[in-house]
C-alpha cells in the first residue's frame, strides 16, 4: 500500500536533488536559504549526555545472565 503523502514528498525531494545535480553541499545550502527565508523560529535544542552505567553494575548485571 502506497502512502500518498510519502510519494509527495519523494517526488519532490528528488526533483529537488536533481535541480543541484546531486551535490549535498548545493543542497543544504539551499535548504538553508528556504528555512532562514521562511520566517519560522528556527530552534535548536542542546544536545542530551547519554549517562552511563558504572562498571560494577554492569558486571553484576552481565554475570546473572545464564
Amino acid at each position: 500500500m502506497k502512502d500518498k503523502i510519502v510519494e509527495e514528498v519523494r517526488k519532490h525531494r528528488l526533483a529537488h536533488t536533481r535541480k543541484f545535480k546531486g551535490d549535498l553541499s548545493d543542497i543544504c545550502d539551499d535548504l538553508l536559504r528556504i528555512q532562514l527565508e521562511s520566517g519560522h523560529k528556527i530552534v535548536r535544542l542542546s544536545p542530551k549526555k547519554l549517562t552511563t552505567i558504572r562498571s560494577s553494575a554492569r558486571a553484576n548485571k552481565i554475570g546473572d545472565c545464564p
